[in-house]
């Protein structure tokens, strides 16, 4: 029964083989076909995708994206929100260690993800906005497309349940989010060292009024 298995292995394999030289044979006879007007037209098409990349890269940076900072007031929010597509806020109290450990992080995805805005707010500073958004756990993120709030993390529960939890599984809650732009499986976290407790809940959409939100605690997440 094991031979058996191993040669319906080899065979699949044999066959998987086959196909990807058989797609790459196909790809190198096209190339071959090309003439100069084809290859220079290639070559312009590039050019252009990696000038309007540029172009949309410095574009970000003269939003403020590209690095993790503090906004002064609540005020300042809705103006920084309006003014980018992806937004993520970090709603902290100084005196919360969990606050520091997410910090740290949120400055290591801002500079790897310049697609979106990574800001953070004094929650003790933003009354209207933390009673707005019904945030009553610290931390908590509000993750934002278009002006509109699309998720929360809320605490570290998505993360793991640990302080220790790695860059890359914040990374993945957010490509959850479509926050930022996810290259890896979002159907599982990249981490399997999670603890038995952890769990990830999507949310639905909300406005970034808030309206129909809220939380079971209502106690700070020391």
């Amino acid at each position: 029964m094991a031979n058996q298995s191993i040669e319906i292995l080899a065979k699949v394999l044999e066959q998987s083989a086959k196909l990807v030289e058989e797609q790459v044979d196909s790809q190198l006879s096209k190339l071959n076909e090309l003439d100069e007007d084809d290859l220079e037209r290639l070559k312009e098409r590039r050019l252009e995708a990696l000038k309007k990349a540029q172009k949309q890269k410095q574009e970000w940076l003269s939003k403020g994206h590209g690095e993790f900072r503090e906004i002064p007031s609540e005020k300042d929010f809705f103006s920084e929100v309006k003014d980018s597509k992806n937004v993520v806020c970090h709603f902290y109290r100084n005196s919360t260690f969990r606050c520091k450990i997410l910090d740290k992080h949120l400055a290591i995805l801002a500079k790897k993800h310049i697609e979106t805005k990574f800001i953070k707010l004094n929650a003790e500073k933003a009354p209207f906005l933390t009673e707005r958004l019904r945030i009553k756990v610290i931390p908590t993120l509000a993750l934002l497309i278009d002006g509109k709030t699309k998720d929360y993390v809320v605490g570290f529960t998505d993360l793991g349940n640990t302080d220790e939890f790695p860059t890359e599984m914040l990374e993945w809650r957010l490509g959850c989010a479509d926050v930022i732009n996810y290259s890896g499986n979002l159907m599982e976290p990249p981490t399997l060292t999670q603890r038995s407790g952890s769990k990830f809940t999507k949310v639905e959409k909300k406005t970034i009024r808030g309206r129909g939100y809220g939380y079971d605690s209502d106690s700070d997440d020391d």
